[in-house]
C-alpha cells in the first residue's frame, strides 16, 4: 500500500533548532525526557548517521550515542539475548525455569526470560543490569529504554505484572540516579502504574495496529516514540497522530541504512 503524502521516505522534515532540541523545556534539570513529536530514528539493528532532521535516536547500549541528538539507550532488561550464553554459565539461577528446570523461552525471539519473581532475585539482577544503565549514562545517553517489560505475559504464569512493576521501579530509580530519563516499552497493562514506577516517556511498537496509541499519548502527554512495521498502520498513524507523536516506519529486523531490506520512513 502506498504511503500517504504526510509521510516522507528516508529523509524527514528538518526540525527547528540544533543540538538537543528534542528536549522538553518543562523537563526537570536532572532528568530530561524528550519533547513530543521529535522526529525519531530506531537504530537497534546497527548504528548509522541519522538523516537530517532526526532529533532523537534509539541505539543498543553497545553503540555510541549520535552527536547532537536526544539519545535513547536500549537495554534488554527482562530477557537474555539469544546468543548470550553467559547467563546459563555464570548466573543460571537468574533464568526463569519451567517445571522441568529448563529456561522459559520467548519463542518469537528465542530469548530466555529473566527471573524477576522475588525481591532477592531482582536485587541480584540489578547487580548486572544496573551497570548497563550506568554505562549508558557514562557514554552520554539521555535516556534508557528497558525492553521486554511485558515478559510476564510469556512466562506461563510464573511471573506477574506486579513482578514486572517491582523490577521496573528499580530500573527507574537507577536511571534517575544517573540523570537518565526512562521509557516504558509497550505493555498497556502497566500504564496505570507508570507514574508510580517512574517512567518518563514511552517507546511503543505497533500501537496503531493494536489500537493503543491513545492510551500512551494520554499517559505521557504525547511524549511517545511509535514504531510501526506495516505500511498500512504507518499511513493510518500519520493521518491520526502525525502532528502529535513521533512516528517511524521500520523493517522488523531494524536493519541499518544501506542494508538489504532496510526500511525507514517518518511522518
Amino acid at each position: 500500500m502506498a504511503l500517504g503524502t504526510a509521510c516522507s521516505a528516508e529523509r524527514p522534515p528538518q526540525a527547528a533548532g540544533s543540538g538537543n532540541s528534542a528536549l522538553s523545556p518543562a523537563a526537570p534539570t536532572a532528568v530530561r525526557p524528550p519533547a513530543a513529536n521529535a522526529v525519531f530514528d530506531y537504530q537497534l539493528g546497527g548504528a548509522y548517521p541519522p538523516p537530517a532532521g532526526v532529533r532523537a535516536v534509539s541505539r543498543d547500549r553497545t553503540a555510541q550515542p549520535a552527536p547532537g541528538r536526544y539519545n535513547v539507550c536500549y537495554v534488554n532488561a527482562f530477557q537474555a539475548q539469544p546468543d548470550d550464553g553467559s547467563w546459563e554459565d555464570d548466573h543460571p539461577e537468574l533464568l526463569l525455569r519451567d517445571e522441568h528446570g529448563d529456561p522459559v523461552i520467548d519463542e518469537d525471539w528465542d530469548e530466555p526470560l529473566l527471573d524477576i519473581s522475588t525481591s532477592a532475585k531482582r536485587a541480584d539482577l540489578m547487580e548486572i543490569v544496573g551497570p548497563w544503565i550506568d554505562g549508558c549514562a557514562k557514554a552520554g545517553y539521555d535516556a534508557v529504554e528497558p525492553d521486554n517489560l511485558d515478559s510476564y505475559e510469556r512466562s506461563d504464569g510464573k511471573l506477574t505484572a506486579g513482578h514486572a512493576a517491582a523490577f521496573a521501579r528499580l530500573l527507574a530509580r537507577r536511571a534517575h540516579q544517573r540523570h537518565l530519563a526512562i521509557a516504558q516499552k509497550n505493555t498497556t497493562g502497566l500504564l496505570p502504574q507508570h507514574g508510580r514506577i517512574g517512567f518518563d516517556f514511552a517507546v511503543v511498537e505497533e500501537c496503531t495496529r493494536y489500537k493503543e496509541c491513545t492510551d500512551f499519548a494520554a499517559a505521557y502527554a504525547n511524549r511517545v516514540f511509535v514504531i510501526e512495521y506495516r505500511k498500512q498502520d504507518f499511513t493510518a498513524a500519520c493521518r491520526a497522530w502525525g502532528e502529535k507523536l513521533s512516528l517511524t516506519l521500520r523493517d522488523r529486523e531494524v536493519r541499518p541504512a544501506g542494508a538489504m531490506g532496510s526500511l525507514r520512513r517518518y511522518c
